[in-house]
């Protein structure tokens, strides 16, 4: 049986959040057409037991953190707000590297002050190493101890790494310990398995983003739903091939942790459905011969 529950570091959560990324406007830039919209369903997926919020400031930029304080805050008991630095965004749209230690520090400071919050329960430090292997970063050990430093503060209560290799999440095991692992995954593409294969090592929670592939590399609902073994069995089960796939991710590891988003309430309560999808040793061997879509970073 699926388990509803897991662990955030040590605190117990939902195991499907809200990814609040897509309540931004198109390209994760601007204000979103609406805004109204945009807090209901926020507000619906709180009212859905919905417990570990995901978001940056980034996204927008200082445009998601502001919706999630407008619809939510003052913030139920138990909400664990998780957010990530170490980008920024120029006036067109463009993504930018920012995470030396100082800009660490600020975008933390930033993010406390959006969600009108005095301690963050995870931020995530987003490095560039899988995206761009041969690009100049700062040191992550550099990166990390500021970062330990507003632990110690008492402005973080746990640190986490994100689009990293297995050798970095080690660091981060040995070095500061970390609350999670935020990679992308998904039964198009596993190519980080070593890396949740680690997480599992060490009781750490492991989050996917892209849990459907990524649109990018071939990835999505459409991928999924033209895959004959996701089909059959989203056939056998009466769902969708996304909610397979979603179904498929949470049998992979208990403390595996889903932040669909969506700016669809009727997407969101989909999504939700997923921990009554029970997928039996079946439907896991089926699902063993999906091809992936991605060949690997």
């Amino acid at each position: 049986m699926t388990t509803t529950t897991s662990l955030l570091g040590d605190k117990p959560v939902h195991r499907i959040g809200f990814g609040a990324m897509q309540l931004a406007g198109p390209g994760v830039f601007g204000p979103p057409a609406d805004p109204d919209g945009a807090r209901a369903v926020l507000r619906r997926a709180v009212e859905l037991g919905v417990d570990h919020i995901d978001t940056a400031q980034f996204y927008g930029p200082d445009v998601v953190n502001d919706l999630i304080r407008e619809a939510l805050h003052p913030y139920p008991a138990g909400l664990r707000l998780v957010t990530k630095v170490g980008a920024a965004r120029d006036d067109q749209g463009g993504w930018n590297l920012a995470s030396t230690p100082d800009q660490l520090r600020d975008q933390v400071e930033a993010n406390l002050r959006a969600l009108d919050v005095e301690r963050l329960d995870l931020v995530n430090l987003r490095r560039m190493e899988r995206d761009h292997p041969d690009g100049d970063e700062p040191a992550l050990a550099d990166q990390l101890g500021a970062l330990a430093e507003l632990r110690d503060a008492g402005k973080i209560d746990l640190i986490g790494v994100s689009s990293v290799g297995v050798d970095t999440v080690r660091e981060a095991i040995e070095t500061v310990g970390i609350g999670q692992v935020q990679n992308p995954f998904s039964i198009l593409d596993r190519t980080d398995a070593p890396v949740l294969e680690l997480c599992r090592e060490h009781d750490i929670a492991f989050v996917p983003y892209f849990p459907l592939g990524s649109a990018f590399g071939g990835g999505g609902p459409q991928a999924l739903a033209a895959d004959p073994h996701v089909s059959s069995v989203a056939t056998k089960h009466g769902v969708s091939p996304s909610q397979v796939a979603l179904a498929w991710l949470l049998a992979q590891y208990d403390r595996l942790l889903l932040i669909p988003g969506t700016k669809s309430i009727t997407h969101l309560e989909e999504n939700l459905a997923v921990l009554d999808i029970e997928l039996d040793a079946d439907d896991l061997a089926t699902l063993e011969h999906v091809e992936p879509v991605v060949a690997g970073h």
